[in-house]
């Protein structure tokens, strides 16, 4: 599975504005909505998911990179955003460093098999350094499509 087939491309920033938590998960999902992946009724219900979700456990997940992620009745196909963050975002991440780099991940409530392939997808990749550093430095949208979409094709 490659990163471009559930990133949506109107859903990416590379200058969050956010600090804490709660803001961040926010303004990713304000991304989906913008793009036309959620409707805007239903922000509300996507964030209170993303924050049950984090309630379990962080999904930041070290070397400053936060996964959050939910199922839920408000979409059809898996769908994702990508948000870069300038400052840094508190979120309560294992290693205790600020995340910089974010791919918010939607599923459709029951469907397993497409969200746990991205997750993992993501996953494998972040652990490359040399693709965060690159990710950090992007300075627009296309940068980012271009930087994921060069990864995909090396590593699948």
């Amino acid at each position: 599975m490659k990163i471009m087939e559930f990133l949506s491309d109107g859903a990416i920033s590379v200058d969050l504005k956010s600090v804490n938590k709660s803001d961040a998960l926010k303004e990713m999902v304000d991304l989906l909505i913008n793009a036309g992946e959620l409707e805007k009724k239903d922000k509300g219900k996507v964030v209170e998911l993303l924050l049950a979700r984090e309630s379990l456990g962080s999904t930041a997940i070290g070397h400053n990179v936060g996964i959050p992620h939910a199922k839920t009745d408000c979409i059809k196909n898996l769908v994702g955003a990508f948000g870069l963050s300038k400052r840094g975002v508190d979120f309560d991440s294992l290693d205790g460093e600020p995340v910089y780099i974010f791919f918010l991940l939607l599923a459709p409530q029951d469907s397993a098999g497409p969200h746990l392939k991205a997750l993992a997808r993501i996953s494998r990749l972040i652990k490359d350094k040399y693709f965060r550093e690159t990710l950090r430095q992007a300075k627009d949208k296309k940068d980012i499509v271009r930087i994921i979409e060069t990864e995909d094709e090396k590593k699948i």
